[in-house]
């Protein structure tokens, strides 16, 4: 633009160059261009003859004595605008990745293309841009980085898109390259590979989050392996993230105070890189449950939002049978709230029985007999580890019983064959928390079930004080029947026989289990409800065909005691075959008697 306030000539108008002077030493510069509060005193004529910018600003004003042009907000600034300024004059100079965005850019913004000159700066730019840069990973990762100070021109010109898509390129390639080595030198090309993949790997976490996020969405398209991927997110995610000290997060009970720039960075890095992990089932792309538990931590100290949580507790969940106890104390960030955070184990826990639930219905069908699947083995897994959970976190005087209650109930039967680790997690809460009313006391008592403790467990129980008075008979009374068992010879303590024969649940089967169970057992009661309506049905054409003689000998006038003699011979027609009527009638009855009897005791099966 054309500047609006008068001119004051600068004390020190800054030349491009010597060479300048040396080329025009006979001719005075005639316009000042100020970027910036920097002036150059500079020529109109190598200025306008590549430039069309300028040439418009010249040729529009009427004065044609103008003698100063200010541009604002010029990409690259006075650094830039020298360059161009020095191409405009001839003069060589080298373009390299340190300076081809910057030149790219201004020359866009000064209008340096084609049209006004043949190789201008524009073409030249974008031929280095093409032949040198996105031919290595190395140098379009320097450019993209140099394009984070020149938006929104860089975009508008394309640079940032033809880094990404080089990157993503370049580095399928040499992975491709490494997978072919490990072919001729299985060794050698494991440590080729490690080196490769290591020097990008660090070289994009110099990137800001918006251009590393294009750079990752770009190597899925191109197929970039997903534990390269993985590899890079971790590694981005500690070197951006350096700020998070761990006094900051395991002291959640300081005042928070309002998120400056840097925390909110952070937060948006934390977003993002959630946001880029691959898929849970893709191949080679399996994220550590480390790296989940501490992006997890990280974005609740943050405050992130709450779809980056939900995905890293999902994340957590689909796997939760693999983590440790020391994983799941995750401390509160919630000022007088409990020491540990029980509400995102919570949900961490609900998506893993949505999971099972998931497999079970996709996986298995009801007919098949799996007691030993892996489905079954998984929540035994959980149940050990939410008790062990369970029993660390008891002792905190600030947790309420609603929450450590919530947890208790969660977990179905079928995940614990025992009962003594959620016996010793209500031991230690009851110990820890002597305040608790006896009504309080039964609600927690409740979840245990007294046939699934052990000997040790059960005499331990017998001689607690903080039990229940309840809880204490039934532990007694449970063990007298296992002595009762044990005394009469019985392997066991029978329950859980008598509990699957019964069709009740078992705590050692999965509601899968049990309802294939019920399944068979329905199937058998349908087939014996069918016997029943089949000899129900015989029996009503019976009873038709005795009304018919009925009416047929009482309208000859024959006596009631005849008539009913003879439809007596016709239901032993029916029922016998050859012989005499009489005969018949005695075959007919005994015939019925077993069918009789083989019919009542089908219909107390029923009932």
């Amino acid at each position: 633009m054309v500047s609006e306030t008068p001119f004051i000539p600068s004390p020190s108008p800054k030349f491009c160059n010597s060479l300048a002077n040396r080329i025009f030493s006979d001719v005075a510069g005639d316009i000042t261009i100020v970027i910036d509060g920097e002036s150059f005193l500079l020529h109109k004529f190598p200025l306008v003859s590549r430039s069309g910018k300028i040439r418009k600003m010249v040729s529009d004003v009427k004065d044609s004595n103008l003698s100063k042009l200010e541009f604002l907000n010029l990409p690259g600034g006075p650094p830039a605008f020298e360059l161009a300024a020095k191409f405009c004059y001839g003069m060589n100079f080298e373009i390299n990745t340190g300076n081809v965005a910057q030149l790219r850019c201004v020359a866009e913004y000064l209008e340096m293309s084609e049209d006004y000159r043949d190789e201008n700066l524009i073409s030249r730019t974008e031929t280095y841009l093409d032949e040198v840069v996105t031919q290595s990973l190395e140098k379009s990762v320097q450019v993209l980085s140099s394009c984070e100070l020149l938006s929104p021109m860089a975009d508008e010109v394309g640079i940032p898109d033809k880094c990404v898509n080089a990157i993503a390129l370049n580095t399928s390639k040499e992975q491709l390259t490494a997978g072919f080595s490990r072919l001729d030198c299985e060794d050698e090309s494991a440590e080729l590979k490690n080196s490769q993949l290591q020097w990008w790997i660090e070289d994009l976490s110099v990137l800001k989050i918006e251009f590393y996020r294009r750079i990752i969405v770009a190597m899925g398209r191109t197929g970039v392996q997903g534990d390269s991927i993985v590899s890079s997110l971790m590694h981005y995610a500690q070197t951006s993230l350096k700020g998070i000290g761990k006094n900051q997060i395991w002291h959640p009970t300081r005042t928070k105070q309002s998120p400056g720039k840097l925390e909110t960075d952070q937060c948006a890095v934390v977003e993002t890189l959630v946001s880029l992990l691959p898929p849970e089932k893709s191949s080679g792309s399996s994220v550590p449950l480390s790296f989940l538990f501490g992006m997890l931590r990280m974005a609740m100290f943050l405050d992130a939002n709450v779809a980056c949580r939900l995905e890293l507790e999902r994340r957590i969940g689909f796997r939760l049978e693999m983590v440790s106890v020391d994983d799941l104390l995750i401390p509160s960030v919630q000022t007088g709230d409990s020491l540990f955070d029980i509400d995102t184990v919570h949900r961490i826990l609900v998506n893993f029985l949505q999971r099972i639930e998931e497999e079970e219905n996709e996986e298995y069908g009801y007919e098949m007999e799996v007691l030993g699947s892996p489905t079954q083995g998984s929540i035994l897994k959980v149940g050990s580890i939410i008790d062990s959970f369970l029993a660390e976190i008891a002792p905190d005087p600030y947790l309420n019983l609603q929450k450590f209650t919530a947890m208790l109930e969660i977990l179905p039967d079928y995940a614990r064959v025992i009962d003594d680790g959620l016996y010793r997690a209500v031991d230690i809460y009851l110990k820890a928390h002597p305040m608790l009313t006896e009504h309080e006391c039964k609600k927690l008592c409740k979840f245990i079930d007294c046939k699934k403790l052990s000997q040790e467990a059960c005499n331990h129980a017998a001689q607690n004080d903080r039990l229940p008075v309840q809880m204490t008979v039934r532990v007694l009374y449970f063990e007298q029947l296992r002595l009762k068992d044990a005394l009469s010879g019985s392997s066991g303590d029978g329950f859980p026989s008598q509990r699957i024969s019964s069709g009740v649940p078992s705590a050692a089967m999965s509601p899968r289990d049990n309802y294939a169970s019920l399944r068979r057992e329905n199937r058998e009661l349908k087939l014996e409800i069918s016997r029943m309506r089949v000899r129900l049905s015989e029996l009503e054409k019976e009873q038709l065909f005795m009304k018919q003689g009925m009416i047929e000998k009482s309208g000859n006038g024959r006596t009631f005691l005849t008539s009913i003699s003879k439809g007596i011979g016709r239901i032993g027609i029916f029922s016998g075959s050859g012989g005499p009527a009489g005969g018949k009638r005695k075959s007919g009855r005994k015939s019925r008697g077993p069918e009789g009897k083989t019919g009542r005791s089908r219909r107390h099966s029923v009932s």
